[in-house]
């Protein structure tokens, strides 16, 4: 029977089908916190069980670390105290924690990948919503509650009920000047923050096959925008060449075993899903949000559409969501003045991201109107920066480079926008209040930020 590559990945960890439709699924890799964690730890150590594999867990600090000066004392007194924690628990129960100071310390996300932690086939999970990052690479990667976090510490089992499935095949070549974030914001527009809900995407076509890991990442992190359990792609050569010779991936005669078992992971020819969508390259543009949730995105030229074109339910919204963003239907988003920029998060903080960034600011400087952090994903990323200039290239330009955390994707820690600013930024998110009370977010990609950047507006980076 023809099987997809959910269904391969599902079907192999499924331990149990429990009553009301509900699987007791195997995890293969349980990546934590500091924020999502502690309840968790104190639930296991209350009823006196143990840590089942603690060795299947890995731990970094990231959300709520500060991006200055991390060699100091924590100054937020949350932060420090989850920190802390973090490191407490990390020691009473053996687990691994790249924390503060560590060379692999990092975005949960981006570090899962760049050591060769995350391959293919696997289930893993994590305290967090971009989880779905991992599937990239040819997993089921989904975020899980506390509560969940908690179970998974003491069984390494997770129940679930099973998603449907849809695949969004994207072909063509895309236009220069457009990049995955620019796909990703473009299929949210066409099917809404809602319109994967109960599913798990496959992304696949040319476009995606195409596309390199990093840009793959991106889209995956961004399908639990849709609505979605979970997005993934199958492995091949660019995966496999990707993993190889990082620092925790099968080496020798295990690389050849998982080699052999990874190019098994694809959805069969005539596998069947529960929704399909096809879109061609060709019709997606650099992408911008104007509104308070990823799925109002627009082309970058375009005007904001009026109420008259949603739904009854969902016109109140819109209304809000202009409210806050200070905007007006028809106006058009070209132009506006921007005050920060913020070139980060599980979403774009990786050194493509900023290589791309680099590229394009080389021998320019920032508008004097707008302030610019760039904070890479991780310890290695930022390393990697150093070593190829790029660090140079940005303080030149008059932008921070700040170290690895979640920073201004969801202003945890002190990285926050003021209230009533604009801030470009290449994270995920834009609700209200996301970066900070009252600031107001248009997501993009890292080149639609890096223009406004150095220009001080909205610009469409094709006419430069």
């Amino acid at each position: 029977m023809a099987k997809t590559l959910f269904d391969k990945i599902w079907d192999k960890h499924s331990v149990k089908e429990i009553d009301g439709g509900i699987t007791i699924l195997y995890i293969d890799k349980h990546l934590i916190h500091e924020v999502t964690s502690p309840q968790a730890f104190s639930g296991i150590e209350n009823r006196g069980i143990p840590i089942f594999r603690p060795k299947q867990i890995v731990a970094t600090a990231d959300h709520n670390v500060p991006t200055i000066n991390q060699h100091l004392p924590i100054k937020d007194e949350l932060g420090k105290l989850q920190v802390d924690k973090l490191i407490e628990n990390c020691k009473n129960h053996n687990i691994e924690l790249y924390g503060l100071g560590h060379k692999y310390q990092g975005i949960v996300h981006v570090i899962g990948p760049e050591l060769g932690i995350t391959q293919p086939g696997m289930t893993i999970v994590c305290g967090d919503s971009h989880t779905s990052t991992h599937g990239a690479f040819g997993c089921i990667a989904f975020g899980i509650g506390t509560s969940e976090v908690e179970m998974v510490f003491a069984t390494q089992c997770v129940m679930q009920s099973k998603p449907k499935t849809m695949r969004i095949n994207v072909d063509g070549k895309l236009e220069e000047g457009v990049l995955s974030k620019d796909i990703v914001l473009y299929i949210l527009s066409q099917i809404s923050a809602s319109g994967a809900t109960g599913y798990a995407i496959e992304f696949a076509g040319s476009t995606i096959c195409n596309l390199s890991m990093e840009a793959r990442m991106t889209i995956c992190n961004m399908s639990i925008e849709m609505g979605a359990r979970c997005g993934l792609i199958a492995p091949d050569e660019t995966t496999f060449e990707y993993i190889k010779g990082r620092q925790f991936a099968p080496a020798n005669e295990a690389w050849k075993a998982s080699l052999a078992k990874w190019k098994t992971l694809y959805s069969d020819v005539d596998s069947i899903f529960d929704k399909e969508i096809f879109i061609d390259a060709k019709d997606i543009m650099p992408m911008i949000t104007y509104g308070t949730n990823p799925g109002m995105a627009m082309a970058i030229n375009a005007n904001i559409p009026t109420v008259e074109s949603f739904d009854e339910n969902d016109k109140a919204g819109f209304i809000k969501s202009l409210a806050y963003m200070g905007l007006q239907e028809r106006q058009k988003i070209l132009g506006q003045k921007i005050d920060y920029v913020f070139i980060g998060s599980c979403t774009n903080s990786r050194i493509e991201d900023l290589r791309l960034v680099a590229n394009f600011v080389k021998g320019k400087k920032k508008s004097n109107n707008v302030e610019v952090w760039i904070v890479p994903g991780s310890k290695q990323v930022e390393q990697q920066a150093i070593e190829e200039g790029i660090d140079k290239i940005f303080i030149d330009a008059g932008f921070q480079l700040r170290q690895p955390g979640c920073s201004a994707c969801l202003g945890m820690n002190e990285d926050k926008i003021p209230a009533g600013k604009y801030c470009i930024s290449t994270s995920n998110r834009n609700f209200e209040g996301r970066q900070g009370a009252g600031a107001r977010t248009l997501l993009a990609s890292p080149l639609t930020a890096a223009v406004a950047a150095i220009t001080g507006y909205v610009k469409d980076v094709r006419e430069l």
